[in-house]
């Protein structure tokens, strides 16, 4: 069995007439004819019936072809990952990212990056938690920043970071005047300013609330954690906020931040890809650049 003839039955299966898989194939056709039927005698099985104007596969034709896909595709990957170990690629890495957390990381990893290997190409595609899980399930992203816990299955992570969660609340607030070392039960009473569904970090604050014993009393959502705390200086409410996406005091709509006892909790933040899907080169230095500089920046 050669190499050729993997070659030659998926085409006539896509085709299913000799003519045309002949003219893809750049062959004559009496030589494709030719080359499955030394093959199929080789195999001792018919992997196709031929009528007047059409072929079609057998049941073993059809075994035949789900596996000698599978081997072009193991041999395809093969030459991209052999590629890889001879020098970089060019191409193209699309990134998806959480806007406002990227707004915060990005800034740091990609100068750096792209001084490291400047003929790779980023693509920056931001969105919900939920949207961007999507998008790198389905291999439409390379890899994706994001926030655990993942709802998607299908993907693989490595922690970039574990961030400090604050306490925000408006600057009249008790707690304010109070100080650190807020304990999460004594929440409870509580109006939260939350971000809405599709959003990862709202699952984490929902989540510390009902292991402190009390589901949250949600009086406003929003899609955007600035927005959040902006409500939560006007007063509206309370939130829990990510540390680095805290604003400056000097701010006019910026909350106090407090922070929590021990144990402190946090969000972690991980680069995601799906399961099994091959990584570039260029993306595992992306990904060894992001937890080196963001190590460094937020740790050192």
């Amino acid at each position: 069995m050669e190499f050729r003839q993997l070659q030659y039955v998926i085409q006539i299966a896509k085709e299913k007439n000799f003519s045309r898989a002949a003219e893809k194939l750049h062959i004559a056709q009496p030589s494709l004819s030719q080359q499955l039927s030394k093959l199929e005698k080789e195999i001792g099985v018919l992997l196709f019936r031929r009528t007047t104007n059409s072929v079609e596969l057998t049941h073993a034709g059809s075994v035949f072809v789900n596996k000698a896909q599978n081997i072009l595709d193991s041999i395809e990957q093969l030459k991209q990952e052999l590629d890889d170990l001879a020098h970089m690629r060019k191409g193209k890495l699309v990134v998806g990212s959480l806007p406002i957390t990227g707004s915060h990381v990005l800034p740091l990893v990609l100068p750096v990056f792209g001084k490291r290997y400047p003929e790779i190409e980023v693509v920056l595609v931001e969105d919900s938690s939920s949207r961007l899980e999507q998008l790198t399930a389905s291999g439409q992203t390379d890899l994706s920043l994001l926030s655990l816990p993942l709802q998607e299955p299908s993907l693989a992570y490595e922690p970039i970071i574990d961030e400090e969660i604050c306490l925000a609340v408006p600057q009249e607030h008790p707690l304010a005047l109070r100080g650190n070392q807020v304990q999460i039960a004594e929440l409870a009473s509580e109006p939260f300013v939350i971000l809405k569904k599709g959003q990862g970090f709202r699952q984490i604050a929902i989540e510390l609330c009902e292991k402190a014993g009390f589901q949250p009393r949600i009086v406003f959502e929003s899609g955007n954690i600035e927005t959040v705390q902006s409500l939560v200086a006007a007063g509206m409410g309370i939130a829990f906020v990510p540390k680095m996406v805290t604003r400056a005091q000097w701010n006019e709509f910026a909350p106090v931040y407090l922070q929590f006892a021990a144990p402190t909790p946090s969000r972690t933040l991980v680069v995601a890809s799906r399961k099994g899907r091959y990584l570039s080169k260029a993306a595992e230095a992306f990904i060894d650049t992001m937890k080196s500089t963001v190590e460094s920046h937020f740790n050192g």
